[in-house]
């Protein structure tokens, strides 16, 4: 436990301002003893700590305890559920092949309600969704499922994916970073599940989608508040693609940093951060490196 006068130089404010966040926002409310007086526990002190942070980042105040709220809300329920999702305690990574087959939307819904209850979004996009996906497309392939049923899911999960990206949020104050595949390449259900993972870590990403013309990502960077690009190389035939998206930002933009991922992310040039395989530990990241 924390008096004020400890945890006011940890946070590093003075005490009139840590009442003054307690009393105007509820940012950092702490216990009382026997005494009356306040005694600050190490949750309350990281959310002062948060407060602080995007205080020193330029957040108006106000914003910075509706954003501070916004992420212990959503840190409390990530630590209500599992954190790590086991395929074989939770279902087989073949369970939308038989849904794709059948051509069954409401066992499809049922299906992602049930997984997405189970554990947090991240871990449930890695260890289960994206495999799974991974899954359908191999038995597309083999012409075990039909191009209709393939098309059922992937619209069933683009539109659940689209949900979680709104409810994530926008923060209005976090690093700018454009997301979108190059002109060509069309499957971004990875894609949409790391801009929603880099909403939850705090960043502003700018979801462009899939097919994005070369001259569109340079509208897309032009803003000066645009700090980062992510792109991602899903098959290897979008790698001539991407290299030309990533040149022209060079050119236009050398101050932004050029990330991408996917299946082939290392074969992309030598100076692009490779986010690795995993959306939730690509977009902690990314924020570190903005930050």
């Amino acid at each position: 436990m924390f008096t004020i006068k400890h945890a006011a130089r940890a946070v590093g404010v003075s005490e009139a301002t840590l009442r003054a966040w307690e009393r105007r926002y509820g940012i950092g409310s702490p216990l009382r003893s026997q005494a009356g007086y306040r005694l600050y526990d190490d949750a309350a002190v990281r959310a002062l700590e948060t407060m602080k942070h995007l205080v020193d980042e330029g957040w108006p105040v106000k914003s910075a305890a509706e954003e501070t709220l916004r992420r212990l809300a959503r840190d409390e329920a990530d630590d209500a559920a599992p954190q790590h999702f086991s395929p074989e305690e939770y279902g087989d990574l073949d369970a939308l092949v038989p849904l794709a087959r059948s051509y069954d939307a409401p066992g499809l819904d049922d299906l992602l309600d049930e997984r997405f209850a189970s554990a947090s979004f991240e871990s449930v996009v890695d260890d289960w969704l994206l495999p799974a996906l991974g899954r359908l497309g191999a038995a597309w392939e083999a012409g075990e499922v039909s191009v209709a049923g393939e098309h059922l899911v992937s619209h069933g999960v683009t539109r659940r994916l689209s949900v979680a990206y709104e409810a994530a949020g926008d923060a209005p104050f976090g690093a700018q970073v454009a997301i979108g595949l190059p002109p060509g390449a069309r499957h971004d259900l990875g894609l949409l599940c790391f801009a929603t993972a880099a909403r939850r870590v705090g960043l502003a990403p700018r979801y462009l989608g899939n097919d994005v013309p070369t001259e569109d990502w340079m509208r897309a960077i032009s803003p000066a508040g645009v700090r980062a690009v992510v792109l991602s190389a899903p098959l290897r035939e979008d790698l001539e693609a991407l290299q030309a998206v990533v040149d022209a930002v060079r050119l236009t933009r050398p101050d932004v940093l050029v990330a991408v991922g996917g299946a082939h992310q290392g074969d992309a040039p030598a100076y692009c951060l490779r986010l690795g395989h995993r959306i939730g530990d690509a977009a902690q990241e990314l924020a570190v490196r903005l930050t």
